[in-house]
């Protein structure tokens, strides 16, 4: 068994990651499987890629769609006994459980990076003022939803195509909706994306008009790259806010 360790500098980001994936990899085998982890490193079972297929592609579907049906107790709720900070990649965010993902989904995930980034110059004001407005109209919405258990970082770099299967790596762990891991997958494209989509569909049908809603799904991850990478990515934030305004405003 090949060994795979890194060694992150954020606090406590090894002992979250190891926590996230431990609670993933509860409901799937498609999760990198932990050895050890400390403050200052994790390390996991090694990941042999290989070409990714359209029919590996659909098993990650299904596997995703197992995660997710797995439930978590809330928006915002951290893996299961894990007290310490939540990650998307090297920024810190907030985990807290909240009955609502409408307000879960706005006020821990989107607008404080949206907010820093217009903190950085990253974000103009106007389009602070659009992220902003397309926040307000998800409040208004009556979003009824179980909070999945999600990966919550599941951009395609974090998908291996393993040879014995697909993999997931490096979750942001915590209870959202089961649309947002899609999302992220469509943002930064996901090989063989219809195949993850079918494959998921097979397990857990999302019902008409979900993909009409992957904006609205994409502003948290647009705005962490906003916030994070500069104001490269300002454009894509303000199109999925104003698709978001057109979509429920």
């Amino acid at each position: 068994m090949e060994i795979f360790t890194k060694r992150p500098g954020e606090p406590q980001s090894a002992l979250a990651e190891a926590a996230g994936l431990s609670w993933l990899g509860e409901a799937s085998d498609a999760v990198a499987r932990v050895v050890s982890a400390d403050e200052t490193h994790i390390s996991t079972v090694r990941v042999e890629t290989t070409r990714p297929t359209p029919e590996a592609a659909r098993i990650a579907g299904r596997e995703l769609a197992r995660i997710h049906l797995a439930g978590a107790p809330a928006f915002g709720s951290p893996p299961p006994g894990w007290k310490g900070p939540n990650y998307i990649g090297t920024q810190r965010q907030d985990c807290s459980p909240t009955d609502r993902w409408a307000d879960f989904y706005v006020e821990q995930r989107v607008l404080p990076f949206a907010e820093n980034a217009y903190r950085r110059a990253h974000l103009s004001p106007d389009g602070l003022r659009t992220v902003q407005a397309a926040c307000a109209v998800i409040r208004q919405q009556d979003v009824e939803v179980t909070p999945a258990r999600l990966h919550g970082d599941l951009w395609s770099g974090n998908l291996l195509f393993g040879m014995q299967g697909p993999v997931m790596i490096d979750p942001a762990a915590h209870g959202g909706h089961p649309e947002t891991d899609l999302a992220m997958l469509a943002l930064f494209g996901a090989p063989h994306l219809d195949q993850i989509r079918a494959g998921y569909e097979e397990i857990n049908p999302l019902g008409d008009g979900w993909l009409a809603r992957t904006p609205v799904h994409q502003l948290h991850p647009l705005a962490v790259h906003v916030s994070s990478h500069g104001p490269g990515y300002a454009a894509p934030l303000i199109q999925a806010a104003e698709a978001t305004l057109e979509l429920w405003g």
